[in-house]
């Protein structure tokens, strides 16, 4: 009976005509996010960041959760029709898709895209539906060391899977954890790091950041390179599968559905390794393995419903446990301290128009995504037309009116192309920027956190091994910390690595 209770009052949060509106605008503004290459939802969310300042928190976090998922239906378009990946996780499709789109069958591929997109969608808002109150509710037995050692699971994981050396990724999380201490500090009251600088007082803000970062950055990444889009261009015809198609899809959608869901919780993971991982799966278990890479339908329908999958899996951490699994998820915790809610185990309790509004909004994107899916593909086949040259401008300046308009401080700009410079210098390096931004996001709550935990044990580091689950997250920390020492392991790594596409 309470689910059926919490369903009544997440749908209607969710149907409500301003929020459906905003779930509307989100999954739409995803879809041409994943169909445009060199964009990306984390920058799209950071220019948009600004305009929630004034709407309903479950508007403002509908919206901002449709533009994730709908990335992911967009991504497939880009890389069956041109071969160019719109979404990181959508560079698998393209082996499969684009030589189906050779073959004339760009349709059927289109078509078992959108349908498995649905599917794993759907799925793993069950599964999100039914584990994160379960999970919520275990949550409570959480104390402030608990939170500290879970925390820094949730690095040393991020910094395991992500690109390149180990040792980068974790001075990346380094400067994120020292940007996050810039301001007053929250138990002294004393300044930090801010030099007499008024805009620093109150910390670095995370729109400047993340809009450096991720939309600066990208733009000067993009406009290094040559671009070359070889649409697609003969007629697009027979979108929906057939019955064969169907029968060989029917279990890679089951297993890609799982594999996302729950490669979608573990921080770092995600989207990019669900696709992956169901694509090494499909070609492991096939009778007819050679078929990959030649326009094998099985070879679309695994990946896409994957990536689509994660998301649903990648919002357990951060509903239940306030901790975010992945980059857009640290900008949609980012979102909620705007808005005033302290994202925590405490959010489905104190704040269960949020938690199951957001949840019942992924059914109602997913259907909405399904509908439009189909229809619009050849406004953005006409869209993916547009050069380069023209969109870029248009990106800095959404970037510049995004940064003013949060707190009418020119000074903010300056911070935004501050962290674009590194971004971009810490592109051309080989450092990753997700783990300093997701460093800097959880750094103020895991820094208080340890404070807390050293205040009740009067400074005694014990505390964090001698409570059982504090004990387990810090071991299994600290092994996989050390874990790449091992050769195998160091191999494996190495090997995920390789196979992950730049973001």
């Amino acid at each position: 009976m309470d689910l059926l209770h919490n369903l009544y009052l997440g749908f209607g949060v969710a149907l409500q005509p301003i929020n459906l509106l905003f779930c509307f605008m989100g999954v739409l503004l995803g879809t041409l996010v994943g169909v445009l290459p060199g964009l990306g939802p984390a920058a799209t969310i950071a220019l948009l960041l600004p305009i929630t300042f004034s709407l309903r928190p479950e508007a403002a976090l509908i919206m901002i959760a449709g533009i994730y998922y709908g990335a992911q239906y967009g991504g497939s378009t880009t890389s069956i029709l041109v071969n160019i990946p719109g979404e990181a996780s959508s560079v698998v499709t393209c082996l499969d898709g684009y030589q189906m789109a050779r073959k004339g069958r760009a349709g059927p591929a289109l078509g078992i895209s959108a349908f498995g997109s649905f599917i794993g969608g759907t799925l793993s808002v069950v599964g999100l539906m039914l584990l994160g109150p379960v999970l919520a509710g275990f949550a409570l037995r959480f104390g402030p060391p608990e939170y500290f050692a879970l925390m820094f699971l949730g690095i040393v994981i991020l910094t395991f899977l992500s690109k390149g050396s180990m040792v980068k990724c974790f001075i990346s999380a380094a400067l994120g954890l020292f940007v996050g201490t810039i301001g007053i500090d929250t138990i002294y009251g004393v300044q930090r790091f801010t030099y007499g600088t008024l805009t620093l007082m109150d910390g670095v803000g995370l729109v400047p950041v993340a809009m450096g970062l991720f939309g600066i950055a990208e733009v000067l990444t993009n406009l290094e390179q040559p671009e070359v889009r070889d649409v697609f261009k003969s007629k697009i015809k027979g979108l929906l599968p057939t019955r064969s198609d169907w029968m060989e899809s029917l279990g890679p959608i089951v297993r890609g559905s799982f594999i996302g869901f729950f490669l979608g919780i573990l921080p770092g993971g995600g989207a990019i390794m669900a696709s992956f991982t169901s694509y090494a799966t499909e070609k492991r278990l096939s009778r007819h393995p050679e078929s990959f890479g030649t326009g094998a339908i099985v070879g679309v329908a695994g990946p896409e419903t994957a990536n689509n999958a994660a998301t649903g899996g990648a919002m357990i951490p951060l509903l239940s446990l306030g901790i975010p699994s992945n980059i857009i998820m640290a900008l949609l915790i980012g979102a909620m301290m705007i808005h005033g809610i302290k994202p925590s185990c405490f959010l489905v309790t104190e704040h269960p128009q949020v938690f199951w509004g957001i949840i019942t909004s992924m059914y109602v994107g997913n259907i909405i995504l399904l509908v439009l899916n189909l229809p619009l593909i050849p406004v953005w086949v006409k869209l993916l037309k547009i050069p380069y040259g023209i969109l870029f401008p248009l990106i800095l300046l959404f970037c510049l009116i995004g940064v003013y308009t949060v707190n009418n401080n020119a000074y903010e700009i300056l911070i935004m192309l501050i962290f674009g410079l590194i971004g971009y210098l810490m592109r051309k390096t080989g450092f990753e920027p997700a783990p300093l931004l997701f460093a800097m996001v959880i750094g103020p709550i895991m820094e208080t956190a340890l404070r807390q935990s050293l205040l009740h044990s009067r400074g005694n580091f014990s505390i964090f091994f001698t409570r059982p689950i504090s004990a387990v997250l810090l071991c299994a920390g600290i092994l996989l910390l050390f874990a790449p020492l091992i050769p195998r392991i160091g191999r494996e790594r190495e090997t995920i690595v390789k196979e992950t596409p730049e973001d």
